[in-house]
Parts: C-alpha cells; structure tokens; sequence
C-alpha cells in the first residue's frame, strides 16, 4: 500500500514538531565524530616558512611585547584578547542536571563557546575551575584577566553566582558577565515589554507573580524593576511558597527585597489578579484554575526545561486573552539566552569596555524588543513556520537565528557602554560599524536553520531509496525525530526490519517500508518509464526491470506521481550513476537548466561552486547557463551573487583554448542582460583575493567573488573535496537544483547527519516546486 499522505492539522503539525527530540545516541554520537568535542584552534596567521615562524615567534615577536609592555591597551591590537572570552564554570549547577562537578560541564561549556562564534564571530574557549569554594573560584579566574576580553560565566549554583560575579567585577578591568542571570533577564525583559505593549498596559501599574527564587529568577526581576516595575508590585514564590517579611526559612539577602508584607503562603493565594506570571521553576506549578484567577489579558512566562510551568495548550484551554512564552523552541515566543549573550559580548569588546552596566543591559532588551516590533525581511520570514510573523500575542520575541541581532543589539549595547562611560575605544563611524556586523555573519547558516524551521512546519513524504543500509536507517530515525516528515524506506521488509532490530531503532508506524518486488505500482510506473524511454533503446521488458530491480528509479518514479514529495538517494552507489537513474524519469523544470551546487563554508566565508556534478565539459552556452541558475540559488541561500567564471588564466592571460570558452560565455551574459555581478575569466585566487583583484581595476565584481563557476565538474568535484579534506571547510551537496521534482543525492559515503541535511534539503524542495 502506499504510504498516507501526512495529515497537515494543527494538532499533528504541533506533535511533530514537539517530536524533535534529540537521542543518546545521536548526541553521543555527534560529540565523538570526528575530533572528540566542539572546538579546536586554528591559526590565522601563516606558519609555513621559516619567516613565518620568525614573525610569530622568536625574534619578531619580541616587538609587539615591547609595545604592549609599554601601552597595555596595545593588547587589543597586537593579540586576540578583542575577540576572545572565555567561559567559565565550575559544573555546580549543570542546565536542570544539578552539581555534576567541573569535568562534566565541558561539553555544556564547549557548546557555548561554539555559540559565541556561531552567532556573533566571537573566539571563546571552556574553563573548568574544579572547585565549589566561591573564593577559590574567584581566586583562579581573577588573574586571568590579561588573556580575555571578557568573561562569561555559566551554571554556577545560586547563591555563589551572586558572590562570584560582584567580586570578580571589582577585581577585573573587563566584562564578567553571568549568563544564567543577566541574559535570562535580558530576554525576559524584552518579551515583557512588547507583551505590556499589546495588552496595552503600563509597567508601573502591573502586578507580578514569580515562581522561582534562583539566580536566574532574581535577576529577571531586578532588571524589571530597572526598567519600571514597581517592587511593590512583585510577590516571589519559591520551593518553601510565598516570599514574606520575617520568613526565616531559606532566605537569604538577595531574595530578602522582593519580601512582601502579606499573610499569603502559596502560590494559589498570590497568582489572583496578577497581569504577570514569570515561572523559572518546575513543571505544573502553576495550574489551569490559577490561570482562570489572573486579571484580564494576562502575560505568561512559563520558562521550566524540559517542561514548562504550565503548557500552551492548557493556557489556553481557560484563557483565550492570554500571552504566552516558554523556554521551548517549539512554541512561539522562545526564551532563549542566545537572543543575548553573544550580542552583548559582541558590543562590549568591540568598544574595550571595562564592565556590562545596567545601562548595557536595558539597551539589549531594548533592542531585542525593538526588533520584534520591526518589519521581518523575507530570508527572516522562512524560520517562522512558513508564515511572515507581525508583531502580536504570538511574537513578542525574535527568533535566535534573525540574522539581524547581531548588528541590532550589539551597535546598542556599544553605544550604551560609550554613553555610559565605560568604553575604552569608542565608535566613530557607527554607520560603519552596524555594515561591519553585518558582514561578520554567515548568512547560509541562517538560512539553513530557517530552511530546516520551514521544513518541520510543513513536513513531508521522503523517500530513502537505499532504505536496507545502516546509515541510512539512521538518517531516516533522525528525519523522523526531528520532525522533517515521514520517512519511506525502500528495501526488502524482512531486511529492514532486521536492520532496525540491529540499531536497537524502533519500527514505529510512521516509517513506511516500500518492498519494489511487491508494489501495487509496478505496472504503472513501468508503462510510464517505456513511454520516457522506449525512443533510446528500451524495451517494455527493460523498463520492468529498471522499476522492479533499481531503487533510485522506482524511488524517482514514486515522487514523479505523487506518492511521495520529495527523494533522497547516494549513499551506497557514486553519484553520477544515482543522477543517470533519476533522469531517466526526470526532466529540467520547464525554462531551467539542472546543474549541481555545492556549498563551502570555511573561516567564516560561503562560496557556492557550480557546476560539480552534471556538465563534464560545458560549452560557453552552458558556462553561461550554470551562471544563471548558481546565482539563482546564491540569492536562495541569502546571498547576493558575485559570479567568477573561472579559468587558469586571468582575462586572457596565459592565451589558450579553452579559455575562450569562459570568454565566450561572459559575452553571452553581456547579452542576456543579467542582474547580478559577473565577471571572467581569472583564476581562484583572483577571485577569492581582494589585493590580488585590485591588480585588475576594470574587474566587474564590486568584491571577492561568492559564487565560482569552474570551467569543467571534474575540476569543480576535486577542488570542493580537496577543500574539505585538507583546508577543513564544511561542504555540504552537491544540491541538485533545476530538477523537475525535489531530489537530492548524497556523495558516496555519506554519515546519516549529512543524509538527514540531504533529505530535509530535498523536503524543502518540495514545499516549492
């Protein structure tokens, strides 16, 4: 039977969605790939030669010493200290794990060192101080200050936290900064105020309930009050219930100012006609009757991870005037500290401030809120379930990957610490700075976020051609988990079933298992096949035994007719032959050209290189055409193309033969009029070289080229993969676009987390065709 179409209501949409969970074994198995961890070094100067080695180290190194030794501010300039933090903790409150000690929060501690480079080109690295004594821990970390621009600290328990970053802020001449607090309150404070903004309610006047009386909990609230709420206003509930005057149990004095005069004792008493409930504690805290209680248009909080206090869904059950935000990515309105951390830290170094004030914070909150209120760009768009999100009880809060935090909140944060003196290298050209964000940024790894966003919020039917191979088993677990689609598995039943018994996988109703042999298809798509093939040679017998015997043409075949949305395929035979399959049953989209892209992410840089993997040896007509559509998927992924058709040779020089051929096919663009930079012929290194450009000032690109059009795939294939082998770069396709129907195939080899990225890639596909 085929497999049902996915049933796209609201209420199955939502547990798809929630069913994006993450294994043991694919989180185990993600930190152990390749080198062990989340981070490495890299150089970013050359060590090459001996000269090399004499700049960077002994002698020439001894100049910049000497100047720094003289002007301590000259660190900036001559060392990374402008762009590194360091992240610190001692594991004694591990996310909801508790105190599982310093080793084991290092995987915690490298992943938030990644984030810092993920989202504001920050360098950071993981410090694990293996102590609980508050003052040995202030006493390890104070002498490190030389080597940082800032500090970030992270799952320190409460009250330690509190002690740690008042002292070391007194001890050191830059930004310590406790995450768990200050950015959690930060993005509350953001999500609170536009809340405040559409139930049209002034801050000085509402009533707050908070349930949690930990770090994170009594800086959302000294930050609320920063910004206007009255302290009054505010009743704290903890594990011991209503935080009151004279209360002796687990009290201490930075809970003792938000103790109310009041003989309430629990939650249920307080929650009454409150505007607000801030929930950083447990799930199920707060109960639907208590919901019912609160005043009209109430705005909730609910933050508890896994769970939060009360969920969505039962809000709304009792309250349909209600505003909600969790801690969880699949509900609107995330609280996440990834809206700040790196922003902030961003601004803070780039101005060489001494500390992160008050000030600093209101202008991040400020701004993150600001630009939920702002008009959302397309490539923004994509990352909220498909639809353009405006301003309103669903979106008080950006999403993490809005490309635009970056130059928004750090250009604020910067500019506070300037006006509020703390800024040792001030901005002049703030114009200048806010573009310079900009370009600090990645943008396809946005747009692949918002792609994958886009793909859980209308999940599709992807057929996994080579369904019996491990890998591929795994691949299609994870698609399913992550909540891509429905997977469908071609391969003998008995044999996939004893994979899945092998992998310890569950074989759970949602995967669909298509045995070729036994298909209600057969005759159908075998009489399709002969009417496509029967004029290059195949009889009718052939094309039977193509769709019987050949997965990737029976597989191409189902999302020909509709029986499924999407394929993806390669991993267990070469490329070009998966390709030579599928087009036996497909075509070109009508006025386009198929060509296969890859994209190369390296030290902060996307490249798109077309075509590496169709057109052997193009003809200038083809050259021209392969321009054509990799711009077309540069402007795709977020990015403005500038084309460099590639040769050996640099506009003509060295002359030869085939050369002409690139020559040829700039002319045939000069002639179609297109809209994007273009220029050629010239070698890689001119295009990827700005000094090396400028020897040609009559080059047409406005910069360094992004898309690279090479003059055959063979060069194009061992180019991208040398890349990846040996200069490290992340390559992600070949992509197959152009194709009439969504199809994506893997190279030879491929690790179930590049098949998931392929086929979620080829999901998307079809959300578009």
């Amino acid at each position: 039977m085929p497999p049902a179409k996915i049933d796209k209501r609201s209420d199955n949409m939502a547990s798809l969605r929630r069913a994006a969970q993450v294994t043991a074994q694919e989180a185990l198995a993600f930190h152990a790939g390749g080198k062990p961890g989340k981070l490495e070094i890299t150089p970013t100067k050359p060590l090459a030669t001996q000269r090399d080695l004499s700049l960077a180290y002994s002698p020439g190194v001894a100049i910049p010493v000497l100047a720094i030794a003289e002007n301590p501010r000259d660190a900036y300039a001559y060392t990374s200290k402008g762009n590194f933090v360091a992240v610190v903790s001692n594991g004694t409150a591990i996310l909801g794990l508790g105190n599982l000690g310093a080793l084991a929060a290092k995987p915690v501690m490298e992943g938030k060192a990644a984030l810092f480079k993920r989202f504001a080109d920050l360098d950071s690295i993981d410090l694990l101080i293996d102590t609980a004594d508050p003052e040995a821990f202030i006493n390890s970390v104070r002498y490190l200050g030389p080597s940082f621009g800032g500090i970030n600290l992270e799952d320190i328990k409460s009250p330690d936290c509190f002690v740690i970053e008042e002292k070391l802020k007194e001890l050191l001449d830059i930004p310590v900064f406790h995450d768990d607090q200050h950015g959690t309150a930060i993005v509350v404070a953001a999500g609170i105020l536009n809340g405040l903004r559409v139930v049209e309610k002034d801050i000085g006047d509402v009533k707050l309930v908070c349930a949690g009386a930990g770090a994170a909990a009594l800086a959302c609230l000294n930050l609320l009050v920063m910004i206007g709420l009255k302290r009054e206003h505010i009743t704290v509930c903890d594990i011991e219930g209503v935080v009151y005057e004279g209360r002796k149990e687990l009290m201490d004095i930075y809970k003792a100012p938000f103790a109310q005069k009041t003989n309430a004792r629990v939650l249920s008493e307080v929650i009454e006609g409150a505007d607000i409930f801030l929930g950083l504690s447990a799930a199920g805290v707060l109960s639907q009757e208590m919901v019912a209680t609160m005043g009209p248009k109430p705005i909730i909080f609910a933050m508890a991870n896994p769970d939060p206090e009360i969920t969505p869904e039962e809000v709304k059950a009792v309250r349909s005037d209600a505003i909600m935000a969790t801690g969880r990515s699949d509900y609107p309105n995330q609280v996440n500290n990834v809206l700040c951390f790196p922003f902030i830290f961003r601004g803070a170094l780039d101005v060489h401030a001494t500390t992160i004030n008050d000030a600093m914070k209101i202008a991040a909150a400020e701004a993150i809120a600001a630009l939920a209120r702002a008009e959302v760009p397309d490539k923004v768009a994509a990352a909220f379930l498909g639809e353009r999100p405006t301003f309103g009880p669903g979106y008080i809060i950006p999403a993490p990957f809005d490309p635009r935090l970056l130059p928004h909140v750090s250009a604020a944060v910067a500019k506070a610490a300037m006006d509020s003196g703390v800024a040792r290298n001030p901005i002049v050209d703030m114009e200048g700075y806010v573009a310079r964000l900009r370009g600090r940024l990645d943008p396809v790894a946005s747009w692949l976020q918002s792609t994958f966003d886009a793909v859980r919020s209308d999940p599709k039917r992807v057929v996994f051609a080579e369904g019996e191979d491990h890998a591929v088993i795994r691949a299609a677990n994870t698609f399913l988990q992550q909540g891509f689609g429905q997977p469908i598995l071609i391969g003998s039943k008995k044999v996939v079933t004893e994979r899945f018994r092998e992998l310890g996988i569950p074989l759970r109703k949602e995967f669909a298992l298509i045995d070729t042999t036994a298909s209600p298809f057969l005759e159908e798509f075998s009489d399709f096949l002969y009417s496509r093939l029967q004029r290059r040679g195949y009889l009718k017998r052939d094309c039977e035994r193509l769709v019987t015997n050949e997965r990737n043409v029976f597989g191409a075949l189902m999302v020909a007719h509709g029986h499924a949305d999407a394929m993806v395929s390669g991993v267990t035979r070469n490329w070009t032959s998966v390709y030579s399959d599928v087009h036996r049953v497909m075509d070109p989209k009508p006025g386009r050209h198929v060509i296969g892209v890859s994209l190369v992410l390296s030290r902060g840089r996307a490249v798109l290189v077309a075509d590496t993997s169709i057109h052997d040896l193009p003809t200038a007509e083809e050259l021209a055409n392969i321009a054509v559509e990799a711009a077309r998927t540069a402007r795709a992924f977020g990015i403005e193309p500038r084309v460099a058709l590639l040769a050996y040779s640099n506009f003509g020089q060295p002359k030869s033969e085939r050369q002409e051929k690139v020559r040829q096919a700039v002319r045939i663009l000069d002639e179609r009029l297109v809209d994007f930079e273009y220029d050629g012929d010239m070698a890689a290194d001119v295009a990827l070289n700005r000094s090396l450009m400028d020897h040609y000032p009559f080059c047409r690109l406005s910069d360094t080229a992004n898309v690279l059009v090479m003059p055959a795939f063979h060069a194009a294939s061992i180019s991208t993969k040398m890349m990846k082998e040996l200069g490290g770069a992340t390559l992600i396709g070949p992509i197959v676009v152009g194709l009439s129907h969504p199809v994506q195939i893997c190279t030879f080899g491929s690790t179930d987390a590049d098949i998931v990225n392929m086929a979620a890639l080829a999901a998307y596909g079809a959300g578009r065709n």
